[in-house]
């Protein structure tokens, strides 16, 4: 009979439905767990399901029963996956999940920042509206999408997805090429032509070594026309400070986050500052998190466990087991 251990069920919205697995088991559920409740709750585990729980090689290296960690999201930077394939420890994630929520979220705080939806609101609280004294006011700049060109940094499936919904509006999306590098052939713009000509700049990347604040001042002071900056990724592939100076500068027009490079951020930190300007949405990591995005998660996440047992394995992760 396998033991699964699920270290953080929190991370999952309580309405979301996780089934249980197919076969004899024991399954432990914990909302939270620290760091150093990981041992004793993974003893005698043969399944972890982590999410943001930390397994390094000194946890792993006491937990000789375990055989599969089932990470509940995409990124597996948890996990020492190194270890595991040493160690004959199988690692699998999810996949594909979020191919409508973030591009929606994405799109969402386009529209809020390119309308100016947030600035309008809080003056409308204001009073703003009755001191006008007449039907409307214009004390902010407001552009239509049609025709904006919308560069897009990354080009997996959500990068694409988000080129499917921007060509609806009737904007124009181009593909960056990659920062210092070049040759990636006539369907994507080079890198610092992508930063002149752009009107809109979202980020669809993961977070590695190369790509850490890949966008700092000197990206943002190549930005000539003052283009909305939107990050549904990974925290720390924008220079937070720099993004601060930026704004400060007008060499963005507005800057519409889902991630930081903290989480949660420090109430102190670069992100925190600038939440509350009307130039600014900072959303607390919830762009992949609707309801139907979430069940088909949690359905895949039970998916990967099941098919493991039974001498299967999918999304398995390179570079462990």
């Amino acid at each position: 009979m396998h033991k699964i251990v699920f270290l953080d069920r929190a991370t999952i919205a309580p309405q979301i439905r996780l089934r249980s697995p197919a076969f004899d088991h024991e399954l432990v559920v914990h909302e939270r767990t620290r760091p150093d409740e990981v041992v004793e709750r993974l003893k005698g585990a043969t399944i972890a399901i982590t999410n943001k729980v930390a397994l390094t090689s000194a946890v792993l290296e006491q937990l000789p029963d375990l055989r599969l960690v089932a990470v509940a999201a995409t990124g597996t930077d948890c996990v020492d996956k190194a270890y595991c394939q040493r160690h004959d420890i199988a690692v699998a994630n999810i996949r594909g999940y979020a191919v409508n929520t973030v591009p929606e979220h994405t799109f969402a705080l386009i529209l809020a920042l390119r309308r100016n939806i947030v600035a309008y609101r809080d003056d409308v609280i204001n009073g703003e509206w009755q001191k006008s004294g007449q039907f409307c006011f214009f004390n902010h700049a407001i552009h239509d999408l049609a025709g904006a060109r919308l560069a897009i940094i990354g080009e997996g499936a959500l990068g694409q997805s988000v080129a499917a919904l921007a060509r609806a509006f009737g904007m124009v999306p181009l593909f960056a090429e990659h920062k210092g590098r070049s040759g990636f052939g006539q369907l994507y713009t080079p890198w610092d032509e992508m930063l002149a000509t752009s009107d809109i700049i979202t980020i669809h990347s993961p977070l590695t070594p190369e790509t850490r604040n890949m966008i700092a001042l000197p990206e943002f002071r190549r930005m000539a026309r003052r283009p909305l900056l939107i990050n549904t990724a990974r925290g720390g592939l924008v220079d937070e400070e720099a993004l601060v100076q930026a704004l400060d500068e007008g060499l963005v027009s507005g800057a519409g986050f889902d991630v930081t490079a903290g989480e949660p951020p420090a109430a102190d930190s670069p992100m925190m500052r600038i939440a509350a300007r009307p130039d600014v949405i900072l959303t607390p990591h919830v762009a992949w998190a609707s309801d139907e995005a979430q069940q088909t998660l949690a359905d895949q996440l039970i998916d990967n466990i099941e098919n493991f047992v039974a001498g299967r394995p999918t999304n398995l992760v390179k570079g462990a087991y």
